[in-house]
């Protein structure tokens, strides 16, 4: 029988308003019904922000130790649970297990990162003339904050966004992807289990149409930090008031530069663990790989016999080295650009959907291959979202850098080379928030700042490291004399 998980607002667990649920599915065998879950609306968006805004005050004046605990204690439960919270992550989002493992534990050592790095973040005291006066900054807590995150890391996303908010003094409202929830609940239960004080975390699931305006536009609210698309944190971003601080991480088209001198059969690595892994749905995956006209054609002969050995299945199967897409969305969205990537480009391989005996009931893509792609087709320029990777000529390092900085995008790029100067050149003159120079664009360290540059973020506060601080505090400045 399928298990019903519920909201957890102002610290109870609750049925939704309506009473409705909505079935979460399995991408890799759609007739698996992973769990149910509240299908909320409006009404129990704003009993959570209610809670965490009465919550509030008590919470900021809660012993930086005791909440460091409550971080440490939800880290020691998701460790302690880590097997099953990986099962569950895998049945309803089709990434590798070993892969939602790796999430899970790198979710604990998020917590137990800020549960240490918050309790040194401080104001500092300021030099000044006159001896009997002292000047020194605060930092304070902003009070309520959203969190909204993807699918795609349900686990490690949101562990990066609540953990520095909590541990700073906020009160949190937290809205999980509503195609892998069952793995935010599992969050928001380590830390009820921790023994977070009521209303501090609240947790909802639904439909960002039915509580997304509550949770965001609530003047109540104070911060949001959303990771999702382009096009929904920009409405997001217009929609809160002026007094409300945005956090967006949002879309990329990463590209990979292959010099003459790279390893080859190392960049095509690069290419295949940046871009196709995950089945190419990570924001910082490899979309575009731009290569030396001299090494072109090898390269290219490296890949597609690299890409075409990949073993394709379930994420529950041993060595299988690609999943399912997430969603049936997912699914018609990829195949809609390989689509058009087949009259723009040259397909080299895969470009199809699997459909039969273990792929009859999921949502799988062959991994695709296209070439003779340009900068001006649709397939160099939007985001996809799957595993489909173009290859573009180029004759230079300078042309290299322009076509790669030839995007709305700038999230993450790598470059394989052998030569320092184009390793040193390649961190200045690219337009990317996050630069790898012989490793795949995709991956970030949990104490180092993440974010992106032009439409991949709002280029505001960045997240992870310490400086994942700073969103979640405002400074005041005290002038105390004798």
């Amino acid at each position: 029988m399928t298990e019903t998980y519920r909201n957890y607002i102002d610290g109870e667990w609750c049925d939704s308003a309506s009473g409705r649920t909505v079935d979460n599915v399995n991408p890799a065998d759609t007739r698996d019904i992973v769990s149910r879950h509240a299908a909320s609306d409006a009404r129990d968006a704003a009993a959570a922000v209610a809670a965490a805004a009465a919550a509030f005050d008590g919470w900021k004046k809660t012993p930086i130790g005791k909440r460091a605990k409550i971080l440490n204690d939800a880290a020691a439960h998701l460790e302690a649970n880590a097997d099953t919270i990986a099962t569950e992550l895998t049945r309803e989002e089709g990434k590798a297990l070993n892969l939602a493992r790796d999430e899970v534990m790198r979710s604990a050592q998020t917590l137990r990162f800020y549960a240490v790095e918050g309790q040194t973040f401080s104001g500092e005291s300021y030099p000044n003339d006159d001896p009997d006066m002292l000047v020194y900054s605060l930092r304070e807590p902003l009070g309520v904050v959203t969190v909204i995150s993807p699918w795609n890391f349900p686990v490690s996303i949101p562990a990066r966004k609540i953990a520095p908010a909590l541990i700073t003094g906020n009160t949190v409202v937290f809205k999980p992807s509503s195609d892998a929830p069952l793995s935010g609940y599992r969050l928001a239960e380590a830390f009820v289990r921790a023994g977070i004080p009521k209303g501090v975390l609240n947790f909802l699931t639904g439909s960002a149409a039915e509580v997304g305006p509550t949770i965001v536009e609530s003047r109540e609210v104070r911060a949001v930090s959303f990771t999702g698309s382009t096009s929904a944190g920009e409405q997001i971003h217009k929609s809160v008031p002026m007094t409300t601080r945005t956090q967006m991480e949002l879309g990329g088209k990463n590209p990979l530069i292959v010099m003459e001198d790279a390893d080859l059969d190392r960049a095509v690595d690069l290419a295949v663990k940046g871009g196709l892994s995950l089945s190419g749905q990570a924001c910082t995956g490899t979309s575009r790989i731009l290569v030396m006209r001299d090494v072109k054609q090898a390269f290219t002969e490296k890949l597609v016999a690299k890409v075409k050995a990949l073993k394709i299945g379930s994420g529950m199967t041993a060595g299988m080295d690609l999943g399912p897409l997430a969603t049936r969305k997912q699914l018609e969205t990829v195949l809609s650009y390989i689509a058009i990537g087949k009259q723009e480009a040259t397909l080299l391989c895969g470009g199809e959907q699997l459909s039969d005996g273990d792929f009859a009931h999921g949502y799988y893509v062959a991994p695709t291959v296209f070439t003779d792609v340009t900068q001006s087709m649709r397939i160099a320029r939007e985001e996809i979202f799957g595993p489909v990777l173009a290859i573009i000529e180029v004759d230079s390092y300078a042309d290299a850098i322009a076509q790669a900085n030839d995007t709305e995008y700038g999230l993450s790029a790598a470059i394989a080379t052998r030569n320092p100067r184009y390793m040193h050149d390649f961190t200045r003159d690219i337009e990317s928030g996050t630069v790898k120079i012989n490793r795949t664009t995709t991956g970030n360290l949990v104490n180092a700042p993440f974010g992106g540059l032009k439409r991949s973020s709002t280029s505001t506060f960045r997240e992870s490291g310490r400086a994942g601080l700073e969103f979640y505090t405002q400074i005041k400045t005290v002038y105390q004399g004798i």
